[in-house]
């Protein structure tokens, strides 16, 4: 009896032929206990399908090629949800890779978990800044707030710096979780990896923290999706995840879990926190109104949860009584942005 495969890869491709190589090289490591589902978003502009199929050909069993017409990072996603055959699903981004030596690490150990029949819903693990202005590196670890090298539940996380959310570079969920979670995120949306990380957690039991940088996370780059003026640019899908993420759950009352709670609070308040600074750096009066319209919705949809963010540090920063203020909260953005190297 042939056992299935210990972890779908799930890479999303959108003419991506400049750096989907590495990328799909990187995986490769793990060998025949890896599915990796290469999917083809329509790409059109370059030789992104031809590569897809090579690999498929290459490396029958482990490379599977899909392509599908254009329907966004998380309808790439989605696919490679529907499609996977492995105990664990991960996400990698064509243009980032994962560390050699850290990924067989993580083979070893959720081989072990099936080998001793250890359920983990969530395997997570260090993740790496790759800088492409000034060529450092910033790694973004769990070492204070996770319990290392165990099975643990909520009850034992610690507190999580404001650079430390779980983000989609960080987890890997057990398939079923996922699926168990009904988790399907909008086309043609940006910004969708939030959802990716968020919705599922109230069905995530018990978890597992390996010290080790596995994602490379490239950032830098003038056209990607978390430059600040990207970002501006496409602010109107920023709220609509932004308002999905509040309609996912009414907290703390939708979820048991009180540490659960607590840390999905802290996450939603990081998201609306980034939404209205990104409004308020752009300056416009059109701008100003959505962002007024945000907390507006918000209040209305879920007075109680409104109220734990809103008047929470980060909605405090990000609601500057006047116009006068503003600056002192972009001043304040950047400066965190200089410390934390988060874009």
């Amino acid at each position: 009896m042939l056992l299935m495969k210990i972890i779908t890869f799930a890479v999303p491709c959108y003419n991506s032929e400049q750096y989907m190589r590495k990328c799909i090289d990187s995986l490769l490591v793990a060998g025949d206990d890896a599915e990796i589902l290469i999917v083809d978003d329509g790409s059109h502009k370059d030789n992104t399908p031809a590569i897809a199929d090579e690999y498929e050909q290459k490396f029958p069993g482990i490379c599977r090629a899909i392509h599908q017409e254009n329907g966004g990072h998380g309808e790439a996603v989605n696919t490679g949800l529907r499609n996977a055959k492995g105990m664990y699903y991960k996400v990698v981004d064509s243009d980032d890779w994962l560390d050699k030596d850290s990924l067989l690490k993580v083979i070893d150990q959720l081989k072990s978990f099936r080998a001793n029949r250890r359920r983990v819903d969530m395997l997570i693990c260090n993740y790496v800044y790759e800088h492409v202005e000034d060529r450092t590196s910033h790694t973004v670890s769990y070492a204070n707030a996770l319990p290392k090298n165990r099975i643990f539940g909520w009850s034992r996380v610690g507190h999580f710096r404001p650079d430390q959310n779980l983000l989609m570079h960080s987890v890997i969920y057990r398939t079923k979780v996922l699926r168990r979670s009904g988790l399907v995120l909008p086309k043609h949306t940006f910004y969708v990896d939030n959802l990716f990380v968020y919705v599922p957690l109230p069905y995530v039991k018990t978890m597992y923290y390996m010290d080790v940088d596995l994602y490379r996370y490239y950032i830098g780059r003038a056209d990607q999706s978390v430059n600040e003026q990207v970002m501006i640019g496409r602010i109107d899908q920023q709220i609509y995840v932004n308002n999905l993420m509040i309609n996912a759950y009414s907290l703390p009352g939708d979820v048991k879990n009180r540490r659960l709670a607590k840390y999905m609070m802290k996450y939603l308040a990081m998201i609306c926190c980034v939404t209205s600074i990104m409004l308020i750096i752009s300056g416009t009066d059109e701008n100003r109104f959505k962002l007024r319209s945000l907390w507006h919705n918000f209040k209305a949809r879920d007075p109680k949860m409104y109220r734990h963010i809103r008047f929470g540090i980060r909605g405090i920063v990000s609601n500057p009584p006047g116009r006068w203020a503003e600056p002192l909260v972009v001043k304040g953005y950047h400066l965190a942005q200089k410390i934390f190297k988060f874009n």
